[in-house]
């Protein structure tokens, strides 16, 4: 069965990435900060804190690797934007004396949203 409708597919797959994402992160010990920050300057997916650190993190997910695998997606554009986004986030938050990173949480999943494989990527730049 096809958990994902065509008109909108993109979308939710990418939505159910984040949810699985946030529920990997969580089992490996990170507190989800925030979800979809959103500014003019651009978008991060989730931020989250792993002890000390404030993570960034881009998640990325395909269900199959006909335009490359998920991570390759994230372009020195994108890490341009997510570095621009984050600073904003640090400062609005009061946030000055935390570490931070940017990770990349890639997942490959079936058309019918079974995850086959997730792939943390650390401190990306």
């Amino acid at each position: 069965m096809n958990l994902l409708k065509p008109f909108s597919q993109k979308k939710q797959i990418g939505n159910i990435g984040e949810h699985i994402a946030a529920d990997f992160l969580r089992k490996k010990g990170y507190f989800i900060l925030e979800r979809n920050f959103r500014i003019r300057y651009g978008e991060i997916d989730l931020i989250c804190k792993d002890g000390k650190t404030i993570v960034f993190v881009e998640v990325k997910t395909r269900t199959n690797h006909t335009h490359g695998f998920p991570e390759e997606a994230v372009t020195w554009q994108k890490i341009k934007e997510l570095v621009k986004t984050s600073e904003v986030y640090i400062m609005l938050r009061h946030l000055e004396n935390f570490q931070e990173r940017i990770d990349v949480i890639a997942i490959d999943m079936t058309r019918d949203a079974k995850v086959t494989e997730i792939r943390h990527h650390k401190n990306i730049m």
